[in-house]
Order: C-alpha cells, then sequence, then structure tokens
C-alpha cells in the first residue's frame, strides 16, 4: 500500500475479562493489560476506474486496525464513506478517542459506523487467535461455506457495459451500477454482453418514484431480480405501499436493528453491510432481527480487501444474494487473501482472519 499512517493506544490497570457477545458467554480470565491498539491508513489501486452516480475512483482507502495482545494480533479493515459523514481522518479520530479495548463487547460503546467496524472485528479475530478457536465457533455458528457473490459493473455509458459485460458473462451473478438518464439502454446493453446472468442493480439513490415506475416493467422483462435503494434515503415514503413488482432492497436507508421499523412497508430487503452496522457483531443481530420481520437479506460491502470480506463471509451464510466482491475489483490484495473460484468466494485462511 501506498499510504500508511499509524496510531496506537494501550495501557490501563488490572482488570478482570469476560468475553461475552449478544449471542454467548464464552469465557473468563484474567489480563494484565489491555491489548495495544494501532489504527492505520493505507491505499490499495484498483483494477481501473470504478464509477458510481456519485463520482468515480482509481484507489480504495481503508483503515486497518490491529490489536495486539503479547503474542497474539488480531486485524480489522473498514472503509470511511463520505456518504455517511466519513473519511479516513475522522475514523482515525473516533478510535484515538475510543482509547483501549479487550473485547468485542467494549466496542459496543462506539457509535455504529467504519471505526466500530474496524475495532469489532479485530477484537474478534484476537479473541480466535487467543483462544485458538474459529469465531464461527466462538459465537455458536455454523461453520462458513463458500458462497456465490455477485461481480459489479460500474456505471459507464451503454457500449462500455455491454463490453464488460461480456467480459464478465460466465458469472452467474452481476450487480450494475446504475442511477440516472440512460439507465435502461444501459441495462438493455449488459444483457445483450451477458444473456445467461442473473442481474441485480443498485441505483444509489438516484431514481424518483416516476422513474421506479416506469423502468419496473422494462426492468423484469429483461430478467432483472431487484434494485437496491432507488429513491434518496430520508426521501422514500414514496415506496409505502407502492406495486413494487421489482424487489426493493433498502441500502442507505439500512444501517443497523434501530433501522429496520422505518423500513417495513417500503422495502422488501436489506443490504448488511460491515461499514454500516459497525462490525460483525452488529450485522449478525441484524441479519437475525431482519429475517424476524420478514425482509430478504443481501449481504454487501464497500470496495475494501479480503481482510473486509472474511467477517462478512460469516454474515452471509444463506443470505439471498450476496455481494463480497470487493477484492477482485482491486489490483492487490492482502499477502494473504481469501480465495476465488470465479465467483464463488470461500471461507478466509485463518492466517487472514478469524
Amino acid at each position: 500500500p501506498a499510504d500508511r499512517r499509524s496510531r496506537a493506544y494501550g495501557g490501563g490497570a488490572d482488570r478482570g475479562y469476560a468475553l461475552e457477545s449478544s449471542f454467548q458467554q464464552h469465557t473468563d480470565r484474567e489480563v494484565s493489560m489491555p491489548p495495544t491498539l494501532t489504527a492505520t491508513a493505507e491505499t490499495f489501486p484498483m483494477d481501473g476506474t470504478f464509477t458510481i452516480s456519485r463520482g468515480s475512483r482509481t484507489e480504495a482507502r481503508v483503515v486497518t486496525v490491529t490489536v495486539r495482545d503479547g503474542e497474539h494480533v488480531g486485524r480489522g479493515e473498514c472503509v470511511p464513506y463520505p456518504r455517511y459523514g466519513e473519511s479516513v481522518e475522522s475514523v482515525l479520530a473516533q478510535i484515538d478517542a475510543a482509547g483501549p479495548m479487550d473485547t468485542p463487547r467494549d466496542a459496543q460503546a462506539m457509535p455504529a459506523g467504519a471505526a466500530r467496524n474496524a475495532v469489532d472485528c479485530a477484537l474478534w479475530d484476537l479473541e480466535a487467535k487467543r483462544s485458538g478457536t474459529p469465531v464461527w465457533r466462538l459465537l455458536d455458528l455454523p461453520a462458513p461455506r463458500p458462497v456465490t457473490t455477485a461481480y459489479t459493473l460500474s456505471l459507464a455509458p451503454p457500449d462500455a457495459m455491454r463490453a464488460r459485460a461480456a467480459e464478465h458473462a460466465h458469472r452467474p451473478l452481476l450487480k450494475i451500477k446504475l442511477g440516472g438518464e440512460g439507465d435502461l439502454d444501459r441495462l438493455r446493453a449488459v444483457r445483450a454482453g451477458a444473456p445467461n446472468a442473473t442481474l441485480v442493480i443498485d441505483a444509489n439513490e438516484g431514481w424518483t418514484p416516476e422513474t421506479y415506475a416506469a423502468l419496473a416493467p422494462e426492468l423484469l422483462a429483461l430478467g432483472v431480480a431487484m434494485v437496491e435503494q432507488p429513491l434518496p434515503a430520508g426521501d422514500d415514503e414514496a415506496l409505502r405501499g407502492m406495486d413494487r413488482p421489482l424487489p426493493v432492497c433498502a441500502d442507505e436507508a439500512c444501517h443497523d436493528r434501530a433501522s429496520l421499523a422505518a423500513l417495513q412497508g417500503k422495502y422488501d430487503m436489506i443490504n448488511i453491510k460491515l461499514d454500516k452496522t459497525g462490525g460483525l457483531t452488529e450485522a449478525l443481530a441484524l441479519r437475525d432481527a431482519a429475517r424476524e420481520m420478514g425482509f430478504g437479506v443481501m449481504i454487501g460491502c464497500m470496495v475494501g480487501t479480503s481482510l473486509a470480506m472474511a467477517p462478512a463471509l460469516l454474515v452471509a451464510q444463506g443470505a439471498e444474494v450476496v455481494d463480497l466482491d470487493g477484492p477482485l475489483l482491486l489490483a492487490k490484495d492482502r499477502e494473504t487473501p481469501m480465495v476465488f473460484e470465479g465467483s464463488t468466494l470461500n471461507p478466509a485462511p485463518r492466517a487472514l482472519w478469524g
């Protein structure tokens, strides 16, 4: 990575330790000092230019958190997102203000968002290393299995999107970035390039109710299975009670469990991203609560490395749609990456996380 900046924290009096997730208490032990926590800004080049309706980028800027407890080291990653008022600098400052932490339970005192995500996931990784037990077993989850992920095509003119779709026509699931005038032409071009793939689309808050009503029948005829966030979050009341022949998934409108009540009657699915929930702990709780309320579940990601995808894969088990293709969009990944076999994402090697 080209850009690295670090901050470290530690210290504190001797204190008792009890790891307790929202799912089960697993162990009790004494520790003499809290772990040392380091937050580092890193930059990973992307494989070309990635464009959505809000702009383009050629690199992924992430914050990596490392927690060290003697010989044991845990890591987590987040992607600060300007749409939610975050930046690399604000996330580093938020972690700085949070101070030393020892368990994932400690991290829940932080507000939901990218900073807590990196800390929460690093602390779960640390506990796995301390105990010699994988995170999925600590949380009494089934052993993770490989999942089929979407591959994302960024926003471009129709001819360019057709060519890109043809390049990836072998993939079973393509996610198409849209968000404005000419969207139907883009979708027709993608379908021509990838005639057999299932399509899901992400409008990135770029439509109006009238756009949805006009496009939904056309998109269904093109084999589109779902649209993410067609209307702006906070200005989506028109979806309530609207005939939704094309299922609508909440992305920017859904962050954590506190979001769910306001989504009923407006959305058919929710997109869970660990950078929105504030980590693995809340993401699992959100998934379970959403299913109980009748929502379909999509697991998504920001453009990050395999270190960010590894905990998300635990949440992705059994999801209707999985979109964890971040590393496929990068020119360079972590030294010990997750393994993709086509569009099949395999569980993380333990050397990476968990």
